[in-house]
C-alpha cells in the first residue's frame, strides 16, 4: 500500500523551518536585491517540503529555490569558502508560470499524470492480491503445504518493506521517472518466471524480487501528486489516489477467482503481467519527470554548458550532506523512529494491525464462503465488492474533512496543532472492529452471505480516514523527519502483514470461525484508544521528544539531529 503522502493541506510556512545562512535576490532587505530576480511568493505546505531532499540537503539548505518561482529563474547565492572568500553563486529556479514546472501543466495534461501513476498504485495492490484467489493449485501442482503457498503472498509483501529504503534514497538523486521506469521493468520481467515456474523455489524468489520491484511506485506516487498539484488543488487528486492501494486489493480476489477458474492458477500471473507492463508503459513513455529538483538541476546543467559558467547550481551542488549522515538517515533513522518515538510507534503499530486485518480477510473469506459455505473461488471474489464500495465512500468524503480542517486551521491562524489532524481518525477507528464483529458473527454456515460482506464494507470505509489520518500526524509531528517516520511505519505495517497471512489458517482452525473473526476485532477495539491518548497527551509526548518538531526550530535547528 501506499500511505506515504498526506492528503490534507495545512497552511504552515515550512520553508522556515530550513533557514539558510545565505541570502537571495528574494528577499527585499538584501542589498543584492533586484526587480529581475523577484520572486513570486507561494507558501510552501508540508507536503511540498517533504516531497523535497531534505535528507539529502544540510539542515542549513534554502528550499526557496524549490517551491518558488522568480522572474529571471535565479535568486542569488552567496558561499562562504574555507578560505573565508564570498563566492556568488545563482540557483536556478523556475520563472513565473513556468511551462516546465508540473504544477504550471494544463489540468488535463496533469490529470492525466495523476491517472496513470493511481493505475499504477492500483496495479500493484491488485498483484499483491489475486493470487489469493488459487492457492490450492499452487499447493497441488507442486506438492507443498498450504503455508508454503501463502509465502507467495508474504515475500510480495516483504518487499513492500524493504524497497523504499532504497528507492526513496535513489529518487532524491536521480528523481522519480529513472526509478518509475527502472523498478516497473524489473517487476514485470520478473513476474513471467511466476507464470512458467517449474517449481515453488522459483515461484518464491520471483515473487519476492517483484514485490521489492514494485514497492518502488507505490513509495514514490504520493510524491509524484505533490509535484503536480498545489496545495488549493490537491484535494481531489489525492482523494482519487488515496483509494487505488485499497480498491486493488479487493478487485484482486474478484477477478482471480473467475480467472482461475477459467484458466488455472499460472493465469493469475499473466493478468499481472499483462496489468504491469501496461502500467510500465503508460508511465514510462507518458509521464515525464515532474520532481522539481532534478528538472532544476537538469536545467542547470544545461545552462552551465551553453554559458561555460559555473554560477549556475542548485541547493544539491552547494548543501549536500555528508555521504555517512545521509546513509545515517536513511538507514537508521527510521529505526530510531519507530523504537524510539512513542507516537510513531504505536501509530505504527495500528496501520500495521490495519494493514494485516486487509491480508488477512484474503485468507478468511475463503474459509468463510469456500470453506463454510461451499461458494465458488469466484463467487467469493464477489463478497469483496461492499469492501470496494466501502474505501469509494470514505475517499469520497475527504473533500468534507478538508473543509473541516481548514476551518480548524483558521482558528488556530494556520497553526493547528498536530493533533488536529486525530479528529477523522477518532471518529472513524470505531468503524474496523464494528465491520469485524459483523463478519465475525455472521459467519456462520447457515446465515446469509450478505452479513460478513457487508461487514467488509464497513472496514472498507475505515481504512483510507484511518491511513491518512495517521500519515497527516506523523508528518505534522515530525516535520523534519517526516519521510524517516513513514518509513518506519511502512517498514513495520509490510511485516507485520506479510507475517499475518502465514497464521491465519491455524488461528481460525483453533479457535473457530467466529472467535478468530472476534479476535481480530478486540484488537482493533483496543487501538481504538490510540488516537484519544494522543489527542490528549500528544503534545506532552512531543515536548518531550528529541526528534518531533518544535516551533522553536526555526531558529534553533538543534532537535533536528544528523
Amino acid at each position: 500500500m501506499a500511505e506515504e503522502s498526506v492528503q490534507l493541506p495545512r497552511s504552515h510556512d515550512f520553508a522556515h523551518a530550513h533557514p539558510s545562512t545565505s541570502s537571495t535576490s528574494s528577499d527585499p532587505s538584501h542589498p543584492d536585491f533586484d526587480k529581475p530576480h523577484q520572486a513570486l511568493h507561494r507558501t510552501p505546505t508540508i507536503e511540498d517540503v517533504v516531497n523535497l531532499p531534505t535528507r539529502t540537503l544540510s539542515n542549513d539548505a534554502n528550499l526557496d529555490e524549490y517551491t518558488q518561482e522568480t522572474i529571471s529563474g535565479q535568486m542569488v547565492r552567496e558561499v562562504r569558502s574555507n578560505a573565508g572568500k564570498i563566492e556568488r553563486y545563482e540557483l536556478v529556479t523556475f520563472t513565473i508560470d513556468d511551462p516546465e514546472n508540473p504544477k504550471n501543466w494544463s489540468k488535463a495534461y496533469k490529470w492525466w499524470c495523476t491517472m496513470c501513476v493511481a493505475v499504477t498504485c492500483f496495479v500493484v495492490a491488485f498483484n499483491s492480491a489475486v493470487i489469493t484467489a488459487d492457492l490450492e493449485g499452487v499447493s497441488e501442482e507442486f506438492g507443498v503445504s498450504g503455508e508454503v503457498a501463502l509465502l507467495t503472498i508474504t515475500l510480495f509483501v516483504v518487499g513492500f518493506g524493504v524497497g523504499p529504503m532504497a528507492f526513496a534514497p535513489l529518487s532524491e538523486i536521480c528523481g522519480r521517472r529513472p526509478i518509475y521506469g527502472v523498478t516497473l521493468a524489473v517487476a514485470v520481467i520478473f513476474t513471467i518466471p511466476g507464470a512458467v515456474a517449474k517449481n515453488i523455489g522459483t515461484l518464491l524468489v520471483t515473487r519476492f524480487i517483484a514485490g521489492v520491484a514494485f514497492s518502488a511506485p507505490m513509495s514514490l506516487v504520493g510524491g509524484t501528486l505533490v509535484d503536480l498539484w498545489r496545495n488549493e488543488e490537491r484535494g481531489v487528486p489525492m482523494a482519487a489516489f488515496s483509494a487505488a492501494p485499497f480498491i486493488g486489493p479487493g478487485v484482486g480476489p474478484l477477478v482471480g477467482g473467475y480467472l482461475s477458474e477459467a484458466g488455472g492458477w499460472r493465469w493469475l500471473y499473466w493478468i499481472q503481467l499483462i496489468l504491469g507492463a501496461i502500467a510500465w508503459i503508460l508511465i514510462t513513455f507518458t509521464v515525464p519527470e515532474t520532481y522539481a529538483p532534478q528538472l532544476l538541476a537538469n536545467r542547470a546543467k544545461k545552462m552551465r554548458k551553453e554559458t561555460g559558467d559555473e554560477k549556475y547550481v542548485t541547493e544539491q551542488d552547494l548543501d549536500m550532506r555528508p555521504f555517512s549522515q545521509r546513509l545515517s538517515l536513511f538507514l537508521v533513522r527510521p529505526f530510531q523512529l519507530l523504537f524510539g518515538e512513542l507516537i510513531v510507534f504505536l501509530i505504527s503499530v495500528y496501520m500495521s494491525v490495519l494493514y494485516g486485518l486487509l491480508y488477512m480477510f484474503f485468507v478468511a473469506y475463503p474459509i468463510v464462503y469456500q470453506k463454510g459455505k461451499g461458494w465458488s473461488a469466484g463467487s467469493t471474489g464477489l463478497m469483496f465488492i461492499p469492501l470496494i464500495v466501502g474505501v469509494l465512500l470514505s475517499a469520497a468524503c475527504a473533500p468534507i474533512v478538508n473543509k473541516h480542517y481548514l476551518k480548524l486551521s483558521a482558528k488556530h491562524n494556520g497553526h493547528p496543532p498536530a493533533e488536529a489532524r486525530l479528529i477523522p481518525m477518532m471518529l472513524s477507528c470505531w468503524f474496523i472492529p464494528i465491520g469485524v464483529f459483523i463478519f465475525a458473527w455472521t459467519s456462520y454456515r447457515d446465515v446469509h452471505w450478505a452479513g460478513p460482506a457487508f461487514g467488509g464494507g464497513a472496514v472498507g470505509f475505515g481504512f483510507i480516514f484511518l491511513y491518512n489520518s495517521a500519515n497527516n500526524y506523523l508528518v505534522d509531528s515530525y516535520q523534519h523527519q517526516a519521510a524517516s517516520a513513514l518509513a518506519a511505519k511502512t517498514f513495520l505495517r509490510s511485516f507485520w502483514g506479510a507475517a499475518a497471512v502465514l497464521f491465519t489458517n491455524q488461528m481460525y482452525d483453533r479457535l473457530g470461525d467466529q472467535w478468530a473473526s472476534s479476535l481480530l476485532a478486540f484488537i482493533g477495539l483496543a487501538c481504538c484508544a490510540i488516537p484519544f491518548v494522543f489527542y490528549r497527551y500528544g503534545a506532552r509526548i512531543r515536548a518531550h521528544s528529541h526528534f518531533a518538531y518544535h516551533e522553536d526550530e526555526e531558529n534553533t535547528q538543534e532537535k533536528q539531529g544528523a
